[in-house]
């Protein structure tokens, strides 16, 4: 029996142990090649980068060294053009010609350095050579009387057949040539020099011979035209055109990989000359290539000892690893065989091996508990399946009692609703209509049924506002804001029939998140609007027909006070004179009347223009002095610097208006002995108009409707100053018509300040 019961189970040891090491032996393999990949990645990577930086270093060192030897020899000719023993036509030409020769023993790439005439004739040179021949018609002569003194590689021309070729190839000159002056200091001729393109086949060799063991480097030297001017046989003198040459016309220093005409690609390192000191350079550039495959040989070689390193280390941590599986796998068997025996129903009580380790010991403990909380747990769930019928019922009237509350909440909510005065709409955050009250189906003309799920838009908005409300849902969408929310607004909408009519609305947001809707109480004030526009028609035709004969008595007033009628008995001329001031204060009333209807009916007309302020305040300053004089109060003006130049876009007459209303006011609250202060200055992007008084201040209960209409500060049952209450609500709308603002600043006995600001234009 012993055999038989335990034979599975090593069975399914072995199996776990087999299971294991393979486990670990894959993941050891593919853990092991996948690290050397991008060790060997990396690896590859910086030699790659460092092979194409050694090419680029190398351009950029060639490029140097051409650029410091052009230098020197171009700051050593600069030198020599100045030397006196060669400007003093005076000394012999055997003297000068010693000068010049050992000038070309000092520096052996010197194929020919000669003097010359303003003629182009050669004076004398090292060696005698062309001396007395016209090179009046060589760039090199014609440039340095122009300033141009070095000249790019070219072919010998009148030395080709003095001087012997070099290696078989022609003579190749790079020419530097000063201008020279005589004792005087006038030009007296040119000083040139022909200088070996040996010399950058020598520079080119002494950075690339170093690392020719590696592979086969060539050095390019190119001209600013793409021309090969030193190079491999097959590309010399002929025009490229590869993007590393492009990179290093741009100034700039690297490497990359291209393909070149002749089909191979190369690694190719690029830099280029830029001058040094007072030598402007010629716009060499330099590219070192190296076949891709000669330059990355190391590079294969490192992937190679990578792979076999590799190999062997995965094969090293597979052993490993089975060994380790065999280790770990060998508690677990035992430990398995005892939950086997548990899963018959044995009693078997799990006694850990002091040897396992620790987690098997922590896992037989566990298990042990595990078996005595499941025995405990099976007694307490029959206890439980007694109960649960008796809570399931319990939980049901409990949520029946909620449902119900919360069913009586939406009817009473749905009865104010109902009950409301106001129409009532819901709408969700697209513009649907979610609900609709009796109210709204008697304004509106559509049925509940027929609204809800309609949009708002369509069933109650004009043609001409849709597309605002769409927008502005959109918005809040994004954003979550909605400015009409929670204000009272006064909006046009339409009914069934495609009447127009106004109401006044209130909208709420109700809810959170995707959830959340609005609810719009609406009220019909269409009649109350009625009722408006015929009080002001009213108030317009009695304005009208009360100017006309006011203009009358006025006028009749005055012709009285002037004696056409004769001279008048003193008491009878007092009379006339209260008489016409009284008809002046009601001549002022309708016209402030007729100005705030024009403004509310939007029928007040403006002619703005570019024009200076300072004219206007001076206007409105001589139009209030008399009315100051009477009241005994002084009448100053503070004008900026530069306040003729200040210039606004307004219409004159309004602003005249405004600025007379404002010292009116003024006047009228500055006790006699005070002065009244009118200010013209300039802000940033502004012009500013102030009016000063020197009065009592304004009360602070008054300065919240100072600037509504019919507003005094002294009460009609106490006033004693007079006038509409029209005049700031007037000046104010005017002055926003303008695109200004109006404001005050004020102090209890220390008097207000009003301040107009109007955008700046040029006069």
């Amino acid at each position: 029996m012993d055999t038989q019961a335990t034979s599975p189970s090593r069975q399914r040891r072995r199996g776990l142990g087999a299971w294991l090491a393979l486990a670990f032996s894959l993941l050891t393999v593919i853990l092991t090649l996948l690290l050397v990949m991008v060790i060997e990645q990396s690896s590859t990577e910086q030699v790659k980068e460092s092979i194409g930086h050694n090419l680029g270093e190398m351009a950029r060192q060639t490029a140097d060294k051409l650029d410091r030897g052009m230098a020197e020899r171009y700051r050593e000719v600069s030198l020599m053009a100045r030397r006196r023993t060669l400007r003093d036509s005076g000394i012999a030409l055997v003297e000068r010609r010693q000068v010049l020769s050992d000038m070309r023993e000092t520096y052996g790439y010197y194929d020919w350095i000669g003097l010359t005439g303003l003629d182009g004739r050669v004076i004398v040179e090292a060696r005698g050579l062309l001396e007395g021949v016209d090179v009046s018609q060589r760039p090199w002569f014609r440039d340095a009387l122009q300033g141009v003194n070095v000249g790019d590689v070219h072919e010998a021309v009148k030395l080709a057949k003095l001087l012997p070729s070099e290696n078989g190839e022609p003579r190749r000159f790079v020419d530097v040539a000063f201008p020279y002056t005589d004792l005087a200091g006038r030009t007296a001729g040119v000083l040139g020099v022909h200088l070996s393109w040996q010399w950058a086949r020598d520079v080119e060799r002494s950075i690339i011979a170093p690392v020719q063991a590696r592979g086969r480097v060539q050095a390019l030297i190119v001209s600013q035209q793409g021309v090969v001017l030193l190079g491999p046989k097959g590309l010399q003198g002929k025009k490229i055109a590869t993007g590393s040459l492009r990179l290093a016309q741009q100034k700039r220093t690297g490497y990359l990989v291209e393909q070149w005409p002749d089909g191979a690609s190369y690694l190719v390192g690029y830099g280029a000359t830029i001058g040094r000191g007072m030598y402007p350079g010629l716009g060499w550039t330099v590219l070192v290539r190296q076949d891709v495959e000669d330059a990355y040989a190391p590079v294969r070689r490192l992937r190679e000892k990578a792979l076999w390193s590799g190999a062997a280390l995965a094969v090293l941590f597979s052993v490993a690893g089975v060994l380790v599986a065999r280790r770990i796998t060998r508690p677990l068997g035992a430990l398995a065989e005892s939950a086997e025996r548990l899963g018959r129903g044995e009693a078997v009580q799990l006694v850990p091996n002091a040897k396992d380790y620790f987690e098997v010991q922590a896992l037989s403990t566990t298990l042990n508990q595990l078996v005595t909380d499941l025995v405990r747990q099976r007694g307490e769930l029959r206890d439980l399946n007694a109960t649960l019928e008796q809570r399931v019922e319990e939980r049901t009237r409990e949520l029946e009692r909620a449902l119900a509350s919360v069913r009586a909440n939406e009817q009473r909510i749905n009865a104010i609703v109902e009950a409301a005065q106001d129409a009532f709409i819901a709408v969700d955050q697209r513009g649907m209509i979610l609900d609709w009250n009796s109210a709204a189906e008697r304004m509106f003309g559509w049925r509940r049924h027929e609204a809800v799920g309609w949009p708002l838009s369509e069933l109650v908005l004009p043609e001409r506002y849709r597309a605002s409300l769409g927008q502005a849902l959109h918005a809040f969408r994004q954003t979550g804001h909605l400015s009409m929310l929670d204000q009272r607004l006064e909006r046009a909408v339409m009914d069934r029939q495609g009447r127009e009519f106004t109401i006044e609305m209130t909208a709420g947001l109700a809810g959170q998140g995707e959830d959340a809707f609005f609810s719009v109480f609406l009220h019909d004030i269409s009649e109350r609007k009625r009722v408006e526009q015929m009080k002001n028609e009213f108030v317009s035709t009695v304005s009208h027909e009360l100017r006309t004969p006011l203009t009358s008595i006025q006028a009749s007033l005055a012709m009285l006070a002037d004696g056409m009628a004769g001279e008048l008995p003193p008491d009878a001329l007092r009379l006339t004179a209260i008489a016409s001031q009284s008809s002046e204060r009601l001549v002022r009333m309708v016209n402030d009347l007729l100005d705030i209807q024009k403004i509310e009916a939007g029928h007040m007309h403006f002619e703005r223009s570019p024009q200076p302020l300072l004219p206007v305040a001076e206007r409105a300053l001589a139009a209030m002095e008399g009315h100051a004089q009477k009241a005994g109060v002084r009448l100053l003006h503070d004008w900026d610097t530069g306040a003729a130049h200040i210039a606004a876009s307004i219409d004159a007459d309004r602003m005249e208006q405004v600025l007379t209303n404002l010292l009116s006011n003024a006047i009228k609250f500055t006790p006699a002995g005070k002065a009244v202060t009118l200010g013209l200055a300039q802000g940033p992007g502004k012009a500013r108009l102030s009016v000063a008084d020197e009065g009592p201040g304004i009360a602070p209960e008054f300065q919240q409707r100072l600037f509504q209409r019919f507003a005094q500060a002294d009460g009609a049952d106490s006033r004693t100053r007079g006038g509409t209450g029209l005049g700031l609500a007037i000046s104010k709308a005017i002055i926003e018509e303008h695109g200004g603002t109006i404001g005050f600043d004020t102090a209890p006995e220390r008097g207000t300040r009003f301040v107009v600001e109007l955008p700046l234009a040029s006069a």
